[in-house]
């Protein structure tokens, strides 16, 4: 069983093709959209998670690439810094899934990571730069 999070941009020409649909109907792939952005006549982003046979994930990949998709695994990875962080709760309210909570009893502000799917608007509000992207290999 193979799980992962990409990163998938469509040229402008690709669009307004079903091909996540296909994800899911012809490679039998469950999956969660984390973010997307796309627009008619311009390039289309989406960052996926998918789910599902390692077989089925490599070739619904393949699928994806031949049909001109550039594929690519999501590779920023957010972080809060504790030592910079004031637990002022800026980011809280934010934060798209909830990876961002405070803390009833302490009102210190609290990351769980694995919500996070690096979308960066925590980073754009935190005047302290206490959360930090970074990139992995």
């Amino acid at each position: 069983m193979t799980e992962s999070k990409v990163v998938l941009h469509f040229p402008p020409h690709l669009v307004d093709k079903p091909l996540i649909y296909k994800l899911s109907r012809d490679f039998d792939l469950e999956f969660n959209i984390l973010k997307a952005s796309v627009t008619p006549q311009e390039e289309g982003i989406l960052v996926l998670e998918l789910k599902g046979d390692d077989d089925n994930f490599q070739h619904a990949i393949a699928y994806l690439k031949e049909n001109g998709v550039d594929v690519q695994a999501l590779t920023q990875d957010i972080n809060l810094n504790y030592e910079l962080c004031i637990h002022c709760g800026l980011c809280v309210p934010i934060c798209p899934v909830s990876a961002l909570v405070k803390d009833g009893e302490t009102d210190e502000v609290k990351f769980v990571k694995e919500k996070c799917i690096a979308c960066e608007l925590c980073g754009k509000v935190c005047p302290y730069n206490a959360i930090e992207v970074s990139l992995n290999a």
